[in-house]
């Protein structure tokens, strides 16, 4: 997975102080809803099947909200390790 930062766009300039905060994002593949009973009996090679496949998008969180979808690649310099090329970004309330 290569360390290369995202491209900025033009908004996102010098003048803003908090342009170079990080900033942790969830990136979120699918929800599994196992009972309490399946998740106690869960041990190493269990299986937990998703309400996804592997060619559905994947959804961006930051903090508690959807910023974003796309789809997982390999990382294109040698393959090992994933990254999330974005496909949507969601319009956000910017009113609080």
């Amino acid at each position: 997975m290569t360390d290369a930062a995202p491209e900025i766009s033009p908004e996102m300039s010098d003048e803003n102080p908090f342009a170079e905060v990080p900033i942790e994002i969830t990136v979120s593949v699918g929800q599994a809803r196992p009972t309490v009973r399946e998740l106690l009996a869960l041990k190493s090679d269990a299986v937990l099947p998703l309400d996804r496949s592997v060619d559905d998008p994947v959804e961006l969180y930051a903090g508690d909200r959807l910023i974003a979808r796309g789809e997982l690649q390999e990382a294109d310099d040698d393959g090992a390790g994933l990254v999330v090329r974005i496909t949507e970004v969601l319009p956000q309330d910017r009113t609080g």
